[in-house]
Parts: structure tokens; C-alpha cells; sequence
């Protein structure tokens, strides 16, 4: 393939701007910009990237449809360092990774990942019927001089991918991905905290693909390394703050709840925005459990009544990582407390539990001309890193609308699992 075509395809009429608060203009070619404007896609702009993370970092407001614009600018940056270095692409392929990395999250949730452990669909298979059933966002795909079934390999990891288009789900989704660089820095210049900047631009210069993966120059060990760190603070400190984790139970809490009751369907949570999402409950007004969606909106959030180190082969940990077996520990809870606590409510008590977060070290560092996993290469991030990070940051906790002795709560832990 002529490489001025190959360039031509990432380069070649971007005359659109869109300014970025983060990457300052954002440039885009007549068709991407007419697929940015299908309303599937600005439909995006009315959900928050972090949920209600806004409740504690106030400025953290931003989009999924911010991001998903910084996702693709991201990922055209790495295709255009990539074919600097006589990378073997198509046109057709690189138009579909283009479009892959701006559509990537068409079928996300509100509330962030809130909804994430339900056994709903994941948001990658429903960004792909998206792509299958409307017609303007095909068209304009096709229109883009994308492939509108490579861009479904492209983004759903369980849809069969090969060659090609293997190839660009390794970019769009690995340690080093397009998705990873753009949120940890979005996330962290809106919540107004120094955790999450990275050196994207040497990073994305430090980047080869070898053997359809990306692969990094040794020199930028460094910078995988905080990287990494950086979202392990993020976690700790944004994702995972206490008000965001009590937030999200609830959240969660008030649709199992309904689903359990039979008052909705997983039907009924997909495609829904912000706006949506938070008037369920007005369909409902009779139904208890949707006050704490209410409580939610308010910023009127549960308080962490007690905590405990999470234990791998932990009796509780065990019982309660089914969300629906869950529901039955806070029941048991919940009728042991309202003797003391009358104003209590049955769906009031909630057990959260960090879901496991994976810390990629998989990614090769080539040094001399030889290949080695960072794991090896580097001295804080050995082969058991992930572990390590995951059971530091994870812990189970009790949140309740006032507070509850904590030495109640750890009895009742004791007599349950003891």
C-alpha cells in the first residue's frame, strides 16, 4: 500500500476543530465529523464520565462524549506514530479504528460503571447493535470509508477478530490503549487532582506494534510505570472515594431491587442517558427502593457504617460476591438492626465490594533489539503486581443512611461468618 495514502487517511481534509480543554483542537475530516453528529452518538453527551463522582469533585461534569472524542484524537496520534514507522495498514482499516475509537462507548451506561456487575449486557455488545440496527450511524460509517463489521470487531472482544482488525482491538483495548491515556488524564484535570497526567506525547512516540501489539522503547519504562501508579491513585482517590462507592450501592441497590420485584426489566437500562436514568423512579412513584436514586440526584449519599481489609478466600467475600446472594446477607442484616434502628428500611442496609481491577503488565519493552515483558523489566511492577494493587485498594464495606454502630455491624459480620 502507497504510504502517502495510508497518511492521506489520518491527515488529509481535517480541517474540523473541536477545542479540547485537555488536547486543545481536536480535528476531524467532513465524514467523522458527520459521524460525531448522529444523534446515537451526541446522545453521549448527555451522561457523566465518572457519575457521581461530580458530588465530590464538583468539576468532574465531563461526558462520555468528551471522552470518546479524546479516545479517537488519542488514537489517531498513535496511528500517526505508528505509520511513521512502516506499519502494515489498510485504508479501509485505519478508517475503521478511527471511527472504533469514537464510537467505542455508544452503548455505555449512566452512573459510570454502577450498573457494571448486574449481568446486564456489557456496553461493547450494545454498541455493536447500535451499529447493526441504526441506519444513520451505519451510513455514516460507511460514509467515513469505515468497515461497519470491523468496527464491531474492533470494540466487542467477544466477536470473533483476526488479522487486521485483531490488530487494532489490541490498540484500542491493552495497557498502553488510546481509551486508558485519554481518561486517567480527562478524569484527573476535572476532578482537579495531579494523579492521572501522563506524558501521553512521549509515550504514544515511544510505541511500535510487534507481533499486532504495542510494544514500548525501554527508555520510556518510566512512563508505563506512572501510568500504572497513576491509576492505581485514581482509584483510590476518585473512583473509589467513600462517597462515590456509597453512591454506586445505591445505585445499584435500588435496580436489584426492581429487578428482584420484578418492577424492571434489563430491558428497561439499556440506551437510557443521565436524564433517563434519573426519572425511572417517576414511572414507579409508589416503588421504596427508588428513593435512593432520589437520594442519589440530592447528593444525600449513605454513610460507611463499618469496613474490613478484603480477604481472597474470605467467608463473606465468598456468599456475597453474587449480587443477588448479597441481597440476602443485607436482609439478614436489616432484621436483626430495626429492633434498635425502627426508622431503618429493609432496602437501606447495603454491602459493597470492590470488584477486582486489573494493572495490565503485560505490555513488551524493547531494549537493543530484544523483547522482554515489563514485569521483568521493571523493579516495582513484578509479575504479581496486579494482585497486589487489586487487594490493597479492595475492602468490603456496610453503608446505611445514618450511622449505625459499628461494632453492630461487625457482630453481626462474626455471628454470620464465624
Amino acid at each position: 500500500m502507497d504510504r502517502k495514502r495510508l497518511i492521506d487517511a489520518v491527515t488529509d481534509g481535517f480541517d474540523h476543530n473541536i477545542r479540547d480543554p485537555l488536547w486543545k483542537d481536536i480535528a476531524l475530516d467532513d465524514s467523522l465529523k458527520a459521524l460525531f453528529l448522529v444523534p446515537s452518538v451526541q446522545k453521549l453527551d448527555r451522561i457523566r464520565q465518572n457519575g457521581p463522582a461530580c458530588h465530590i469533585y464538583p468539576g468532574s461534569v465531563h461526558t462520555r462524549l468528551a471522552h470518546s472524542l479524546g479516545v479517537y484524537h488519542t488514537g489517531r496520534l498513535i496511528m500517526l506514530s505508528l505509520l511513521k514507522k512502516d506499519q502494515d495498514f489498510s485504508v479501509s482499516g485505519i478508517r475503521s479504528f478511527l471511527c472504533a475509537c469514537l464510537l467505542h462507548d455508544i452503548g455505555h451506561f449512566p452512573y459510570a460503571h454502577s450498573l457494571k456487575e448486574l449481568s446486564i449486557r456489557d456496553h461493547e455488545e450494545l454498541a455493536c447493535q447500535l451499529i447493526d440496527t441504526d441506519s444513520l450511524l451505519r451510513t455514516a460509517l460507511e460514509t467515513a470509508g469505515a468497515d461497519p463489521e470491523c468496527v464491531k470487531a474492533i470494540i466487542d472482544k467477544n466477536l470473533p477478530a483476526r488479522g487486521e482488525s485483531l490488530v487494532y482491538r489490541n490498540i484500542l483495548s491493552g495497557a498502553l490503549d488510546p481509551d486508558k491515556l485519554d481518561y486517567l488524564n480527562r478524569d484527573a484535570f476535572y476532578a482537579g487532582v495531579p494523579y492521572g497526567l501522563q506524558d501521553n506525547g512521549y509515550l504514544i512516540a515511544s510505541m511500535s506494534l510487534i507481533d499486532g501489539r504495542i510494544a514500548l522503547d525501554r527508555q520510556a519504562l518510566g512512563s508505563l510505570e506512572n501510568l500504572l501508579f497513576s491509576k492505581y491513585l485514581m482509584y483510590r482517590n476518585v473512583y473509589w472515594h467513600k462517597a462515590v462507592r456509597s453512591a454506586t450501592s445505591m445505585i445499584k441497590k435500588a435496580i436489584l431491587c426492581a429487578l428482584v420485584d420484578k418492577e424492571l426489566t434489563f430491558d428497561d437500562l439499556y440506551f437510557k442517558d443521565d436524564a433517563q436514568f434519573d426519572s425511572l423512579p417517576d414511572k414507579k412513584p409508589g416503588y421504596e427502593p427508588f428513593s435512593l436514586i432520589r437520594k442519589v440526584s440530592d447528593n444525600q449519599l449513605f454513610v460507611k457504617v463499618w469496613e474490613k481489609e478484603y480477604e481472597d478466600n474470605g467467608a463473606m467475600e465468598r456468599e456475597c460476591g453474587d449480587l443477588f446472594a448479597r441481597m440476602k446477607a443485607e436482609s439478614s442484616f436489616y432484621e436483626s438492626l430495626k429492633k434498635d434502628y425502627p426508622q431503618l428500611r429493609p432496602y437501606e442496609i447495603i454491602i459493597d465490594i470492590q470488584e477486582p481491577v486489573s494493572f495490565e503488565s503485560d505490555t513488551m519493552i524493547v531494549s537493543a533489539g530484544r523483547l522482554s515483558p515489563f514485569c521483568e523489566e521493571s523493579r516495582l511492577f513484578k509479575s504479581n503486581v496486579s494482585h497486589q494493587f487489586t487487594s490493597s485498594l479492595r475492602s468490603v464495606s456496610v453503608y446505611a443512611p445514618f450511622a449505625i454502630e459499628s461494632k453492630r455491624i461487625q457482630e453481626l459480620h462474626d455471628e454470620r461468618w464465624r
